[in-house]
């Protein structure tokens, strides 16, 4: 390992000083959006400063993972978190189109942090995968019910461990980082913080890779179902059947019942019903057809001889006559006339 910082050393701590406070105010969200131009100049200028800063500690080969943690200088410690705040500003980046890209980038950034915090024994901790997971994971296998449920037990009471964790050491951090920023604080006071600070980042780091390997499998699977529904290239459209009307079965029947709301199809055009009104003689301005002669004659010879029968008193006429006025008296008119009567 490199004896401290030498000349460099104020400059490297510049270079991390400024990406971490910018990382801070991005996270503080004091403005409306993280997709607001303001924040992402200042997520552009912290990754810049970041960047710079990395290739130095590479440069001049800070850290080692054949060395113990005792051989770390104290004020070297704070360079351990580089590669968390690359992975947490990368996450902040807005872009659609390379969101997998920065997914990927943020998650490697976080992968190292934890690796090189593995090989110095801080934490204890399992380290994820090195690769992210494919669009569709393949299913686990069979196994008894309790091994689940053991299982999700588990990943809930690491959680809330991590989350107590976490509590408390941002309420310790906040109680001396007054003493470190102003440099009241000495070399034990110094190394305490750095450790509660890289520990602390390294529960962020297991949350962000568990946020981002889910959201890379959403990402991926979007993308496949787009490529599957997206029809082959050079090939035309097929043109689809048109759909045939449909009645809904209420309606229908209400249609048998009730009628579907208009007159029946009619069975003559308006001419030919013209024309039959017409030989009726119903039209207006057309007189009543009149009978002809030969049916008037008959007519007055039917009763020229009821006429004679009666005089010539015929039993049979008059009694029939009689009996007829008779069942008159006692039925009204229309008595026996039940035809169309419901």
């Amino acid at each position: 390992m490199a004896e401290g910082c030498g000349a460099e050393a104020p400059r490297l701590a510049e270079l991390l000083a400024a990406g971490w406070r910018l990382w801070e105010e991005v996270e503080a969200g004091t403005e409306p959006s993280s997709a607001a131009p303001a924040v992402q100049d200042k997520v552009r200028r912290g990754l810049d400063a970041l960047q710079r800063a990395a290739a130095m500690v590479a440069q001049l080969d800070l850290f080692s993972e054949n060395e113990d943690l005792e051989e770390v200088a104290s004020a070297d410690l704070r360079y351990l978190l580089l590669p968390a705040l690359l992975g947490a500003l990368t996450l902040r980046q807005v872009s659609q189109s390379q969101r997998l890209e920065h997914l990927d980038s943020a998650r490697a950034h976080f992968c190292r942090f934890l690796r090189l915090c593995k090989s110095y024994g801080l934490g204890r901790f399992a380290l994820p995968a090195a690769s992210p997971p494919p669009a569709s994971p393949p299913p686990a296998a069979p196994g008894p019910a309790g091994g689940s449920l053991l299982a999700a037990a588990s990943a809930r009471q690491a959680k809330i461990e991590r989350y107590k964790q976490k509590k408390e050491l941002e309420n310790r951090l906040a109680s001396m980082r007054s003493f470190v920023e102003s440099g009241q604080a000495d070399e034990d006071q110094m190394r305490e913080f750095y450790l509660l600070q890289i520990q602390k980042w390294i529960n962020i780091s297991l949350e962000e890779i568990e946020s981002i390997d889910q959201e890379i499998v959403i990402l991926k699977s979007r993308g496949t179902i787009k490529q599957s529904s997206a029809p082959p290239h050079g090939t035309s459209r097929q043109v689809r059947a048109p759909l045939k009307p449909f009645i809904l079965t209420r309606d229908a029947a209400q249609a048998k019942v009730f009628g579907a709301g208009y007159p029946g199809v009619p069975t003559m055009t308006v001419d030919d019903w013209y024309e039959q009104r017409r030989r009726q003689g119903v039209m207006p301005g057309q007189s009543v057809p009149q009978r002809t002669p030969a049916g008037v004659a008959d007519e007055e010879l039917q009763k020229k001889q009821q006429e004679k029968k009666e005089e010539e008193d015929d039993e049979e006429a008059l009694q029939k006559a009689r009996n007829w006025d008779d069942w008159k008296d006692t039925h009204p008119k229309g008595y026996g006339n039940r035809q169309n009567m419901g």
